[in-house]
């Protein structure tokens, strides 16, 4: 719907979930020119004579002049990349474009026409960035006339499938192997990895896994799929009712009963409450810090000789 009109348009999602290919399918359904700029990759000093050129003399070493990469997409598209990443000092020039069609070179007393559309790419929140005042609120306006949001692929699940086919197919061509299987194992892990890198670590990991393949069945390395670090820490559910109890007599200074002690905040009985701690063996604790011992407004340790005598 928006390839053959002049629209601006801005594209977002996180890294790898395939910007730049949505991008290219527009361009691909319209007939024009195509000019690609990425916002962060080049240096502030030098962005600006990038994409709105500069005149002979602008500045030291513009020994010639110089056409920008708007007037080299005249009657086209161009495609900014990172536009979060595009300075401050340059947003209001960027407008300018996008409102007037105009294009002020660096250095120039002159204005160019261009006939140019514009689609712009981020991974970052500009709503919050024109709310902390590091992108434009007009400037965002302008480029959000059509905006297309792709979500990462952890939400995208029911795709894993079709492009694990395609990317199998597209470098077991080029790797020169055939692959006739995947088996469901495989598929299942694949679409169970929470593929932080979105679709480009899968079609890197899919590249590498037929790189090592060694028969007509896919049988990648899936311990890659799961990130290097220590062992994550298990906390089973006596665990965390354990924790809970301590914070709860942390805040009440130890006291169990009574309308403001540990059992009412728990919404438990007293009683229940110290056979809990009895169980989860908070009686022979003596390691959180050196309060005095549990109590409650009804003498608990009447009730537990073995729960009275602990000490915290």
């Amino acid at each position: 719907m928006v390839a053959p009109v002049d629209s601006a348009v801005l594209v977002r999602g996180e890294t790898g979930t395939g910007k730049e290919v949505i991008t290219q399918a527009i361009h691909d359904a319209s007939p024009n020119r195509f000019v690609a700029v990425n916002c962060a990759a080049i240096p502030a000093a030098l962005l600006e004579s990038e994409l709105f050129g500069h005149e002979r003399g602008a500045f030291t070493g513009a020994v010639s002049q110089r056409m920008g990469c708007f007037q080299s997409a005249d009657r086209g598209t161009i495609f900014l990349d990172e536009i979060g990443d595009l300075p401050l000092e340059l947003q209001p020039k960027l407008l300018r474009v996008l409102q007037e069609q105009e294009v002020e070179p660096l250095g120039g007393t002159r204005t160019v026409r261009v006939n140019v559309r514009v689609i712009a790419a981020t991974n970052q929140d500009l709503e919050e960035m024109v709310e902390e005042r590091k992108f434009r609120a007009d400037l965002y306006y302008r480029l959000n006339i059509f905006p297309i949001t792709l979500p990462p692929l952890r939400e995208r699940k029911e795709d894993i499938p079709l492009l694990v086919a395609h990317f199998v197919q597209k470098f077991a061509k080029r790797v020169g192997k055939s692959i006739d299987c995947i088996p469901d194992d495989v598929m299942e892990a694949l679409q169970h990895h929470h593929w932080p890198g979105n679709i480009r670590e899968l079609q890197n990991f899919i590249e590498r896994s037929l790189i090592m393949a060694s028969g007509n069945v896919l049988r990648p390395r899936l311990e890659d799929l799961t990130p290097r670090q220590a062992a994550p820490f298990v906390r089973t559910l006596a665990d965390a009712e354990r924790a809970h109890i301590l914070e709860t007599l942390r805040q009440t200074n130890g006291v169990v009963g009574g309308a403001n002690g540990a059992a009412s905040r728990l919404g438990l009985a007293r009683t229940t409450l110290i056979a809990k701690m009895q169980k989860l063996g908070l009686a022979r604790e003596n390691h959180l810090h050196p309060t005095p011992s549990f109590h409650d407004h009804r003498s608990w340790g009447k009730t537990s000789a073995a729960v009275a005598g602990a000490s915290i």
